[in-house]
């Protein structure tokens, strides 16, 4: 589905155009056209790629979706792809954007996505001596946008860690602990898979050989590079906190387990001292001991019931009990 086509010249905007006068202002002196695109049909990839001239591979990859994030470059035009990440529900969905940015056009298809690129578009506009940098600046806004979207993603996570954290300590349901930890850490992963490959593309659009539409915006391709350093060192750091909160948690798992053997063992102990008293005098030999004592039957007891007595104290001191 078309969303926006919009003809820019020397940073300010032109008109909005139909698709069929796209090739008007192509080559028009100064001039690109921004064309915004969201779920894309096969047939729409096909007519922008004629449109544009884009290279086949790079229709195809949008075509197929599910890419990998990367920036390719073909001859003069760059090929881009972003994931997003947005909240549904209890889930994070994944989505991407397709940017193809040539001398004269950029091409945006974003897909799985609800979240557009409107307040992009309103910051490039409100910014015309950047935006005559032509369709360079407009990747590097796009991109900018993506990677600051990432933030409350990374935050939102970073703030769920700190809730199970709290309840690892207090909680009585460990197993819960653990499929949170693991939930959060496969979410932690989608984030990373997102970031990284992000990482080392970025790095390619600035200093030493940049590609032409790039040309004089270094320093604002190492903002985002920055940022993503930023976001890939945090994912880290997480990730690490995470699998010590999963050793935390399994190591107070197998202490409570101690526990309990130590409180087996010392009622065990507890009920060995009369089941022995009692079966030596369940033998019923003719020549038992007391056994014709009027007393024998409550000293038995009464010897039953102070070693007892005194296990009882030095387990309750050795805090067995």
């Amino acid at each position: 589905m078309l969303v926006n086509c919009v003809a820019y010249e020397d940073g300010h905007k032109l008109a909005e155009i139909t698709q069929r006068e796209i090739h008007q202002y192509l080559n028009r002196p100064g001039c690109f056209v921004w064309v915004a695109l969201r779920d894309a049909s096969e047939a729409e990839l096909t007519e922008m790629g004629d449109q544009f001239d884009l290279h086949e591979l790079t229709v195809e990859d949008a075509h197929h979706g599910h890419q990998r994030p990367k920036i390719e470059e073909y001859g003069d035009c760059l090929f881009a792809v972003i994931h997003s990440m947005e909240r549904e529900g209890e889930e994070f969905a994944v989505g991407e954007v397709h940017v193809f940015v040539g001398r004269n056009y950029v091409l945006s298809s974003r897909n799985r996505m609800h979240q557009g690129f409107q307040e992009v578009r309103t910051r490039c506009e409100r910014e015309p001596e950047l935006l005559s940098h032509g369709s360079g600046y407009v990747l590097y806004a796009l991109m900018d946008a993506m990677v600051d979207r990432y933030f409350p993603v990374l935050d939102e996570l970073e703030t769920e860690l700190d809730a199970i954290e709290e309840r690892i300590f207090s909680s009585k349901s460990p197993r819960a602990n653990i499929e949170a930890l693991y939930e959060l850490k496969r979410r932690l992963t989608v984030l990373k898979h997102a970031v990284a490959p992000l990482l080392d593309a970025t790095s390619k659009l600035f200093g030493g050989r940049v590609p032409p539409v790039c040309a004089g915006l270094g320093e604002y391709f190492r903002d985002v590079y920055d940022h993503l350093v930023r976001l890939n060192a945090t994912i880290d750091s997480v990730r690490d906190t995470v699998i010590t909160a999963l050793s935390v948690n399994v190591g107070l798992i197998a202490l409570a387990e101690n526990e309990v053997t130590k409180r087996l063992a010392a009622y065990a102990a507890l009920v060995a001292v009369p089941t022995l008293i009692a079966g030596i005098y369940g033998m019923n030999f003719a020549q038992m001991p007391e056994l014709h004592w009027e007393f024998g039957y409550p000293v038995a007891l009464a010897a039953m019931a102070g070693i007892d007595g005194y296990l009882f104290y030095r387990l309750r001191k050795a805090r067995w009990l």
